[in-house]
This record gives structure tokens, C-alpha cells and sequence, in this order.
């Protein structure tokens, strides 16, 4: 089956691009995007993925402001065309690869509608491969960059239109690709509890742009880590990486935290993160039961709904997973950006013995 990617020599297997190289379900190709002002009052986020095994594009846009987050979110069949990357209302359009992208939302009844261009400010970060099998089953196996940049555009929510270009947005995004659970959760029995930690930290600073993340097991052992900073036009690779997480009693998020970057040779970076707010990652899919990420809601459906954020129950399984909007402190330099967290099951590090207990 011949799609128009096949007019471009990016092919990988004897097959035509709208086949990939594995029959897993799992497999997905997907965008992420964040942005935010630089004083933290308003935050985006939004997501657009393709599931060509489970036949579903599906996506989302999720906006805080004023204490209210505000969701969109679409899902439909996917056709052949890998490179249709619209979804209902939302579109993701590559204007000059790896440098700009646009963010198109349609105006809608859910009241998030925008057309936004990301422009990078430092280059595309890639990831250390992930990689994790459950006993024999594979779990993950993925790549994925991550990119620090500027917006401009409009943003409208809720009958408010805002300049983010004139406002100074920052942002990241990222894309990945690979193997990962999407869809139904499998009824297949896993070996051993229920277990995840996660941690992705990029920061803005206005000469520099850092990055962190990890994974760990339940006893603390790493089975992933990365760590860089960024110029305009260099990517310098931390040795190691640490943290450190002050955990907000009753929850299982971070009441702050302490990011060690060691570069290959001089002194260790520490970066020291105080959270602003929450944004709960279940406004892009993430965890959501009805719209997770690759499941099947109908052809061409789109749906919205708001909360505030006063009203969610930050130890509420649901809201377990976040984006914390930081205040960042490098030094003498100030920056923002997010801190990602999700910690499932036990950990030792972090004190954590059941699948979810909370911070004493």
C-alpha cells in the first residue's frame, strides 16, 4: 500500500512506510508539546500520536489558567497516510524539521482554539535508547528527543485570546517512537508488582538549557538515565546524573527537588526546583480511562471537559501523574521549566513499599 511518504528515501524495511517494522500493538510515533509564561501564570500542553497497529490517530490540547485547567481531546481511524498528522480539531504541521513546527487548533465548543509556531532554541536532545522487559514480556523500547524553544502565536481559552509570542512563552516538546503500552490494558498476568518511576526535568535559563530524566526500578536500580545541557548550538552530555526528592506528605509528588548534572570533567551542576502547581498529565490521555492513549472511542470524536485544580486529589491514582510547573535556580541564574513525575508501586529511594501508599 502506497502512501506519500514513499516518495521520500526514509525507509527501513523492505515495506512500504504505512508498514512498520514490527506486527506489536503497542507500537506508536508521537508528538508532545509544552509551553508556558515565563512567570508560570498559564501553561499548555498538547500531544498528537499514531497507533498504525490498533488503526487510531488520536490527540489532545490541555491549557491551565487561573487555577482552572481546560481539556480537548480527539481521537479516529487512522488511514494509510503516516503523515496526516491532524486529528479533528488539531493539527501538527512540520515546517522546517528539528527547527519549527506549527500548532494549529480549530475553534471548537470546548473553548481551546490557537495557532502556535515552536521554534527551537537549543538543537533536539536524543535520549539514550529505552529499553525494559517485565520477566519476557517487553515493556518498552523506544527513542525519543526532547527540545527546548519559543513559541509565538494566539492562544485562545475560554474567550480569552493571548499573545504567547509577545508574552514570552518557553517551552519543550518532544517525539517518540517505539514500543510502549498504548490502548486496553492487556489481561496478562505480569510477574512481580506493579512497579514505575519516571522523572523528565528540562529547565530554561536564559544562557542555557538543562535536561534530566531517569527510571528506576523498586530498589533504586536505574535501567534508564540521561542528562545534557544546551546552547544555541551545542549539546554537552552529563557523565552522571542524580536527585534528590523532598516529598509533599500525603502525595506521591515532589515538594521539591535537587537535579545533579556531572559533566565528564569539572564540577557538578545542581540545579534546585521549587513547584509552582500541578498540570495532570490525564488532560493529554495519559491514564485516562475513556481516552487513553490508542484506545478506540469512535471515528472522528472529539471531546472537552474542565476542572479546577483546587479539586483534585493529588494521592487519586488518576492524578498521579504530572508535569509540575517549576521555579528553577542554577547558580545565580533563575530559569522555569517542568518537572514530570510518575511513581508507581514501590521505591525504595523515595520510601514508597505498596502500589499507593503516600509520603508520611
Amino acid at each position: 500500500m502506497l502512501t506519500k511518504a514513499d516518495d521520500f528515501p526514509v525507509h527501513q524495511t523492505p515495506d512500504p512506510i504505512a508498514c512498520v517494522g514490527t506486527s506489536d500493538r503497542n507500537f506508536y510515533d508521537r508528538y508532545f508539546f509544552n509551553g508556558f509564561a515565563r512567570d508560570g501564570s498559564v501553561f499548555f500542553a498538547a500531544a498528537l500520536g499514531t497507533y498504525p497497529n490498533r488503526g487510531i490517530v488520536d490527540g489532545a490540547v490541555s491549557v491551565v489558567r487561573n487555577g482552572r485547567q481546560y481539556v480537548l481531546r480527539a481521537s479516529r481511524v487512522a488511514g494509510p497516510e503516516r503523515m496526516d498528522t491532524h486529528v479533528g480539531p488539531i493539527h501538527v504541521d512540520v515546517l522546517e524539521p528539528l527547527t519549527r513546527l506549527r500548532l494549529r487548533i480549530d475553534p471548537n465548543p470546548w473553548g481551546i482554539a490557537g495557532d502556535l509556531v515552536f521554534t527551537r532554541r537549543a538543537p533536539a536532545l536524543e535520549e539514550p535508547r529505552f529499553f525494559k522487559r517485565i520477566g519476557n514480556r517487553l515493556l518498552m523500547d523506544l527513542t525519543r528527543m526532547t527540545q527546548h524553544g519559543t513559541w509565538s502565536g494566539k492562544l485562545d481559552i475560554d474567550g480569552t485570546t493571548i499573545d504567547i509570542g509577545d508574552a514570552g512563552f518557553l517551552g519543550m516538546r518532544d517525539r517518540s517512537w517505539g514500543i510502549r503500552p498504548v490502548g486496553e490494558r492487556e489481561t496478562v498476568p505480569t510477574p512481580g508488582p506493579i512497579q514505575f518511576f519516571w522523572l523528565w526535568a528540562p529547565m530554561h535559563f536564559d544562557d542555557l538549557c538543562t535536561h534530566f530524566d531517569v527510571n528506576e526500578d523498586a530498589d533504586g536500580t536505574r535501567w534508564h538515565a540521561a542528562g545534557m545541557t544546551a546552547s544555541a548550538d551545542t549539546v554537552s552530555t552529563m557523565r552522571t546524573v542524580d536527585y534528590r526528592l523532598t516529598m509533599k506528605p500525603g502525595t506521591r509528588h515532589a515538594a521539591r527537588a535537587d537535579i545533579v548534572l556531572q559533566p565528564p570533567r569539572g564540577e557538578a551542576l545542581q540545579i534546585d526546583l521549587t513547584p509552582l502547581y500541578n498540570f495532570y498529565m490525564l488532560g493529554l490521555g495519559y491514564g485516562h480511562p475513556q481516552w487513553g492513549h490508542g484506545m478506540y472511542v469512535g471515528d472522528n470524536a472529539v471531546d472537552g471537559e474542565s476542572w479546577a485544580l483546587a479539586d483534585c486529589d493529588p494521592a487519586a491514582p488518576f492524578y498521579l501523574h504530572i508535569q509540575a510547573v517549576c521555579e528553577a535556580r542554577l547558580g545565580s541564574r533563575r530559569g522555569i521549566g517542568v518537572l514530570e513525575q510518575l511513581i508507581l508501586g514501590p521505591h525504595e529511594p523515595t520510601g514508597f513499599r505498596e502500589l499507593f501508599d503516600l509520603a508520611p
